[in-house]
């Protein structure tokens, strides 16, 4: 069935948001927002956390009252004429409430009694969605029991199973991994293409790129509404991808030249934002030039949606990109009251046939690996890829079954007491004292970790400013937004300058300005000489780290740069599709069988080659014989996302012949 792609608003918009305004108490959360999104549109609202995205969507489907302005959804107030829009509208907030004590089947019908979905029907929607969804395997298992992944999609198929006309999805992707996000957004559009009108919030930006038209929302206001090719188009930039011999060094003479509106390091990349690509280049390399930097690499790319969102804040700030806080500046305190502390020759971590079990399951299996001192070393792997377990057992948290470990020089598992002074953990689930304020978590954490009294006063006030919470001292950590909680967190580990730092998913759920300020401290750190172990599940934060491990079911299959990776797990080429019917695409691509791999990638398809010219044309003379609509199709860069996908189905395509060899 072909998707409605409108080429332009018909009179009677399925949303619409006219100035709207809501206030709690002094604090204005939503500013004169006014949308109008069509029917059969997939539309993204993207913005950071606080920017007031949950509040639009609350008002939207009818949860919270508009202060000012005017909502109507399919030609309706939704407080009003809420019994009317009753099954019209399906809302998946963040925190979707799954009945735990229910089974993922149970949780389904329940559902569909509560909207009166009849019985034939029911069971039919019901196979749909389990199919779509990859859980009839696990129609069984209790809601506690499932994966983060696995929850997400079952709370969109209890929303799914009375077909809603309007689905509006608070972040439905937050703090998942990229296995379960790809599978949950082929659930989506699935839906998508049958005429629903979608409405999504999140945070990610690379996300964001899925849609047809996305508003940038930040502080309340709308700064920007467009589809993401049109965004990156009125961002009016350049981006340069500069290959150098000291990134970092580069990166820090960078900070607020005039030539350059941003920098970001991307591994061993460095990203440019600048007007123009060609005054970019001679400011570099004249830049270069004058410190004796070795420029290896410089092309012009382009630009992201997180580079036009960026812009468009800078815009709506009314200020430089490189005035203090702004993403050309270090939003580091200068004078950071920690010791320079030399590489050592010797690697700070090592790992030797490491192995976790729990019963019958095996959660780490053989596990080898080596990261050197001063490395930023990042971990990506889906939820229960065996992450959190590896990092607990390198803490002496958790002891192996079997295997050993060496960190700073020690015997993990027989120098416990040796190993914790010189270790830094912020854990996915438990780093601040949630009942304590900021102050206080500050003094139980320089107690624990024997802080010298002389230096406890000047590093409280550092990690104070590094988190911007000075004045904010005596708000509960848990009155904080989670940007600053994380922040305070990292602020809390390092009180004592450990050797080695372990961060576990540090970011999840974090919002890109605050990452971004995240990363530019952990680069600090490493300048210091610290070793970072990070865990995360967000594909684009690998690209920050110096090397990577991809984790799957438990095995490390595969390590080194994100640029190694990529050369080395990408066979061929990536080419993108631009379609009308993207889904049905995928399956026509598909079943031709003469490509690599064919990933959805909002209305575009990314299909894997071994030839542009050739795949170029067989895709679309393909496409166009189903009757598909072609648009642009081009070679692009392959991302890490790319990489790390082909090396789970090289994983587990040697996993399967492995079991057929064995006779399993």
């Amino acid at each position: 069935m072909t998707p409605v792609i409108p080429e332009s608003h018909p009179p009677s918009p399925a949303i619409e948001a006219d100035r709207v305004q809501k206030l709690f108490g002094r604090v204005e959360a939503v500013r004169g927002v006014t949308l109008s999104i069509s029917r059969g549109e997939l539309f993204g609202l993207l913005g950071p956390d606080g920017a007031g995205k949950t509040t639009i969507i609350e008002i939207l489907c009818g949860a919270q009252k508009p202060t000012a302005g005017r909502i109507r959804i399919l030609g309706r107030d939704p407080v009003r004429g809420r019994a009317s829009l009753r099954g019209r509208i399906g809302y998946m907030s963040e925190e979707f409430s799954l009945y735990e004590d229910l089974t993922v089947e149970e949780n389904i019908d329940f559902f569909a009694d509560l909207y009166r979905v009849p019985d034939d029907e029911r069971q039919k929607r019901k196979r749909e969605l389990l199919r779509f969804s990859r859980l009839s395997p696990f129609v069984h298992r209790l809601a506690r029991q499932l994966s983060g992944g696995m929850r997400k999609k079952l709370a969109l198929c209890c929303v799914l199973i009375y077909r809603p006309q309007v689905l509006l999805l608070d972040e439905p992707t937050t703090g998942i991994d990229p296995v379960s996000r790809r599978e949950f957004w082929e659930l989506v559009y699935s839906f998508w293409v049958q005429g629903m009108t979608i409405f999504v919030s999140t945070p990610y930006m690379d996300e964001a790129e899925r849609f047809q038209r996305v508003a940038l929302m930040y502080e309340g206001e709308i700064i920007a509404c467009g589809s993401p090719d049109q965004l990156k188009a009125d961002a009016n930039i350049d981006i340069l991808d500069v290959v150098a011999s000291a990134p970092r060094d580069l990166l820090r003479r960078l900070r607020g030249h005039s030539a350059f509106l941003g920098a970001a390091l991307r591994g061993d990349h460095l990203h440019l934002r600048v007007t123009s690509a060609e005054e970019g280049k001679r400011a570099l390399g004249a830049l270069m030039r004058a410190h004796g930097i070795e420029l290896k690499e410089v092309r012009a790319i382009t630009p992201s949606l997180e580079d036009a969102f960026m812009t468009a804040v800078d815009v709506r700030q009314r200020r430089a990109p490189t005035d203090t806080g702004g993403e050309g500046a270090s939003p580091i305190p200068a004078n950071m009251p920690f010791e320079r502390r030399e590489k050592a020759p010797d690697p700070a971590i090592e790992a030797f046939e490491l192995t976790r079990r729990f019963g019958a399951f095996i959660a780490v299996d053989r596990l080898h690996l080596r990261i050197a001192s001063g490395e930023i070393f990042g971990f990506l792997g889906a939820n229960g890829a065996g992450k959190t377990t590896t990092i607990k057992m390198l803490c002496g948290i958790l002891p192996p079954t079997s295997g050993r470990a060496r960190v700073a020089g020690c015997d993990v598992f027989r120098e416990t007491d040796r190993v914790k002074p010189r270790i830094g953990y912020v854990s996915q689930l438990f780093s601040l004292y949630r009942d304590l304020t900021v102050k206080e978590n500050l003094e139980l954490y320089a107690d624990l970790y024997d802080v010298p009294r002389s230096q406890i006063a000047e590093r409280q006030r550092w990690v104070l400013r590094m988190a911007d919470l000075s004045g904010r001292e005596d708000v509960l950590a848990r009155d904080l937004a989670i940007g600053w909680r994380q922040r305070l967190a990292l602020g809390c580990a390092i009180l004592h300058q450990p050797e080695i730092l372990f961060l576990d998913e540090p970011t999840s759920g974090v919002d890109p300005l605050s990452r971004r300020k995240f990363w530019d401290l952990i680069y600090a750190l490493s300048d210091l000489g610290m070793t970072i172990f990070v865990t995360t599940h967000y594909v684009d934060e690998a690209e920050h780290c110096d090397r990577v491990g991809f984790m799957h079911a438990g095995r490390l299959i595969a390590a080194g740069s994100p640029s190694e990776m990529k050369r080395r797990l990408i066979e061929g080429v990536v080419i993108e599709i631009e379609v009308n019917e993207p889904m049905r695409a995928q399956r026509v691509l598909t079943a031709a069988g003469n490509f690599r791999q064919v990933a959805l990638f909002g209305k575009k398809l990314h299909v894997h080659a071994d030839d542009v010219a050739a795949a170029s044309q067989e895709a679309r003379e393909r496409l166009l014989r189903a009757g598909i609509s072609v648009g642009d199709v081009r070679p692009i860069l392959a991302s890490l996302e790319d990489a790390f996908m082909a090396a789970i189905e090289r994983a587990e395509s040697s996993s399967a012949r492995s079991g057929e060899s064995s006779g399993k």
